[in-house]
């Protein structure tokens, strides 16, 4: 009977041997596959021009006086810009409108052409070239004595 013990003892060590060693292979398959994502491309905030030029004491055919400014570029990168244009007509307070002021009585000219990226940040980049004067007309401008315009400004 004892080699019947160490028989089956043997057996159950060659038993626990080859199934540790089974246990420890591994095996697997391998395959190909496609997929898709996606991503998005982002927009750009309008920037704010900034005129930083103080413009005083416009008078009936005098010169014209040189408007310059900035930009104030929210957006995450640098914008391109092209050019800073004035709106005509300028706006007229109102005091000075009510009295007779007109629009009119002011010219905007000359080209401001910037053609340069505008970092991100506020009070960046440079734009200058455009003009503002009071025109010479045939009628009393004394309603614009006083008066402050506004001028409304786009970038392209």
């Amino acid at each position: 009977m004892r080699n019947s013990k160490k028989k089956v003892i043997g057996a159950a060590a060659v038993g626990a041997v080859a199934l540790t060693i089974g246990g420890v292979a591994l095996a697997y398959w391998t395959n190909s596959g496609s997929g898709s994502g996606t991503a998005t491309t982002g927009t750009t905030a309008d920037i704010a021009v900034n005129q930083t030029s103080a413009i005083t004491g416009l008078y009936p055919g005098g010169q014209a006086q040189t408007l310059s400014g900035n930009f104030d570029n929210n957006n995450a990168s640098a914008v391109f810009v092209e050019s800073v244009s004035a709106t005509s007509p300028v706006t007229v307070d109102s005091t000075h409108a009510t009295a007779g002021c007109l629009a009119a009585d002011y010219v905007l000219g000359g080209t401001a052409t910037v053609h340069a990226e505008v970092p991100h940040g506020t009070s960046v980049g440079t734009w200058t070239g455009l003009t503002i004067r009071l025109a010479d007309s045939a009628i009393s401008q004394d309603a614009c004595k006083g008066a402050t315009v506004t001028i409304a400004y786009t970038s392209n």
